[in-house]
């Protein structure tokens, strides 16, 4: 297993680190504490371009080789960077048509990160110029084994520009895509508010307007602009694969907060890379949903650095970040905590950020491994050496394991990306809120999920959660029954199949496509203002731990041969389906006709449970986190005490503790941020 942490040797020269006869000498000190530290990797150079190629077409790779030279001699492997995330400051004097252009038309100006637009020609000319003058150099070094591919693209909200050649590009977008105008003025309701073109120039942008813009323009252009950066990165990716085809590739993702296709960028990498901010996150099913999510973005074809099936966590914050209002500490043990949920959830590489606090630029206060002095006395850097310790136990156990969940939720950003635009029916519903609901609940009951498009194999899950699906594109709908039809139980909800592909809403009712799957046609739907609240009224066998409230919107269900399973309690519709079952070929839909509170999905989970013969991977209390890995008929099993307080486990037979080679039964207290890690032939289910 890789064990690391993101290095930046730039910041560690004279005058910064090092004398003025030795400048570089810090380098070799920091070897030696990452090797105290059991680390075995580090990434660099993701900020470098300036360094590397000071004046046009005059490069400087040797220095990199030499801090290289240093990890070789230390046993540490690297992966390196490309640096295009940080264009030099001469390009964008010499180019300043690469500079990215906001919705306003203001050009955002050169001198930081990320100052640039991927539609644009010269920059791609610069960075395949850099990329294949840096893979010649240092492609072939033995201590490199991946590339990541820039950093944290899209950040800064530069996923999108408003370029002339933006404009350019978008045009052949929508050709290709549509082929005709009177396609496209067709299927784009251009019709509305008099916006029907008569050339492939005149379609606009989504710039800042008196009002808005058609949502199936917005929407398309969100499309134009994500497959825009998977080109960007695929460029990288093929150059990368010609060049070093013995190192794998990836690039860092964090958890559909940007602007693109996800899913589209990792079929374009050997493994998914994530940068997490876990230890800033106040609830731990946050994190873990993060973490599933990314897991999920790619399932088949990977290829990290070691052979393992996961994924790497190359950012895994080190301490307290440098961008909030307010940057407090991060308390003993929750760095250890968190990175016992990243391994436990499938990571098969860890790299903590910072590996120092810097002391020049922006981020000088962001929280590293060491402290501002290096010396290697702090907190965190003796909590992370006890994690190397640990690390360096659990490698060859967990080496080949992953995480092989029965249920799954549907994700796609197409759909996330049309209910993120305004004028919608409540602008206080939120997809990812009405998500983590489902997902706080399987959570918190110890059962594993996986995310997935519609339009992925679904089959070898049990249950199958589908939240306001409220864009359902060609295909998808078949696909859905297809998975009940063979036996498979989905649970849809309120929001869905309001809108086809193209934005246009259906004229056969409501879920688009979808009524004879449910069994049901929603007549109208009423969205509720935050405050103001319905009440559900069960019946049968349906279990209620409390009183469940209908929040934020309610459907109005008329049934056509489905089960009903809760009514509404008030307004004019009391009495009428909000919760429903229906029998389709040999599986079974649910249809969830409004939003509650986080009790209503515990009581939705016990009884699926029951429905579906799903069980919970432990009986342990509530607020322990359990996950699993496995291979070849094993079970390795993480407990994690999230709280700050110790939580009383019984052992009904003696169990061993791999962390600590310890013989566990009876009652064990797992201490506040403990974790255990077990092998099933120890543990009574």
């Amino acid at each position: 297993m890789y064990f690391g942490a993101d290095y930046h040797p730039e910041h560690w020269v004279y005058p910064y680190a090092g004398t003025p006869e030795h400048p570089e000498s810090r380098w070799e000190r920091d070897a030696e504490l990452m090797v105290g530290a059991g680390m075995n990797v580090v990434r660099m150079g993701e900020f470098v371009w300036g360094l590397y190629e000071p004046e046009e077409g005059k490069y400087d790779f040797e220095w990199m080789r030499r801090c290289m030279d240093v990890m070789e001699k230390a046993g540490i492997k690297v992966v390196l960077t490309t640096p295009t995330a940080a264009p030099p400051l001469w390009l964008a004097h010499k180019h300043p048509e690469i500079l990215p252009v906001d919705c306003r038309g203001l050009t955002l100006h050169e001198g930081t990160r990320r100052a640039y637009s991927m539609n644009s020609d010269v920059y791609w000319d610069y960075s395949q110029k850099i990329i294949r003058a840096l893979a010649t150099a240092l492609g072939k070094h033995p201590q490199l084994i991946a590339w990541q591919i820039d950093n944290g693209l899209g950040g800064h909200k530069t996923e999108i520009s408003f370029n002339a050649e933006t404009r350019r590009d978008w045009h052949a977008w929508l050709k290709a895509k549509y082929g005709t105008i009177e396609r496209m003025n067709e299927q784009m309701g251009n019709r509305f508010w008099s916006q029907t073109v008569t050339d492939w120039s005149q379609m606009p942008m989504p710039m800042m307007a008196p009002t808005v813009h058609n949502p199936a323009l917005v929407l398309d252009f969100k499309r134009f602009c994500s497959d825009t950066l998977v080109a960007y990165v695929k460029m990288q990716a093929d150059l990368l694969h010609e060049l070093s085809p013995q190192c794998t590739v990836t690039t860092l993702l964090r958890a559909i907060t940007r602007h693109f296709d996800h899913f589209d960028v990792a079929e374009n990498l050997d493994f998914v890379a994530l940068d997490s901010n876990a230890a800033i996150t106040s609830r731990s099913s946050e994190n873990a949903c993060d973490i599933d999510i990314m897991r999920s973005l790619k399932k088949t074809d990977i290829r990290t650095p070691d052979g393992d099936e996961g994924f790497w966590v190359m950012e895994h914050k080190a301490a307290n970040v440098g961008w909030q209002d307010v940057n407090s500490l991060v308390r003993p043990g929750v760095i250890r905590m968190f990175t016992y949920q990243h391994l436990s959830r499938g990571a098969s590489g860890i790299l903590y950020f910072f590996w120092r606090q810097p002391r020049i630029g922006s981020e000088k206060f962001y929280g590293g491994v060491l402290t501002h002095d290096g010396r290697g006395e702090n907190r965190t850097y003796k909590e992370i050496c006890q994690i190397g310790e640990e690390v360096k136990l659990l490698g060859p156990l967990l080496k080949g394991s992953k995480v092989a969940p029965e249920t799954c939720i549907l994700y796609c950003h197409d759909n996330d990306w049309t209910l993120q635009q305004g004028w919608q029916p409540n602008k206080h519903y939120n997809l990812r809120d009405h998500i983590q609901l489902y997902y706080n609940a399987l959570h918190d009951r110890n059962i594993p999920v996986d995310f997935a498009r519609p339009t992925e194999d679904l089959s070898k899950y049990k249950i199958v959660f589908a939240p306001s699906l409220y864009l359902m594109a060609g295909g998808e709908a078949d696909l859905l029954k297809l998975y009940v039809q063979n036996g498979g139980t989905l649970v849809g909800t309120f929001n869905t199949g309001l809108v086809d592909e193209h934005h246009i809403a259906p004229d056969t009712g409501y879920p688009h496509d979808l009524i004879d799957l449910f069994g049901l046609e929603v007549s109208e739907f009423d969205p509720l203002p935050p405050g103001e609240e319905n009440h559900l009224v069960f019946k049968g066998t349906f279990p209620t731990s409390h009183l469940h409230p209908a929040r934020l919107w309610c459907d109005i269900i008329e049934p056509k041969g489905c089960q009903i399973l809760a009514t509404y309690a008030k307004d004019f519709y009391a009495g009428q389906p909000a919760i429903t079952m229906n029998t389709f070929g040999l599986g079974k839909a649910i249809y969830v006709g409004t939003q509650s509170h986080q009790a209503f999905y515990y009581d939705l989970i016990a009884w699926l449970r029951q429905l579906c013969n799903l069980f919970p991977l432990l009986k342990v209390p509530d607020t322990v986190e359990v996950s699993m890995r496995q291979k070849e008929g094993t079970k390795i099993y993480f407990l994690i005490n999230h709280q700050n307080s110790s939580v009383r486990i019984q052992f009904y037979k003696p169990m061993h503790d791999f962390l600590t080679g310890e013989a566990l039964s009876g009652n064990f207290d797992l201490p506040p941020k403990g974790v255990l890690v077990l092998d099933e032939h120890y543990i009574k289910v």
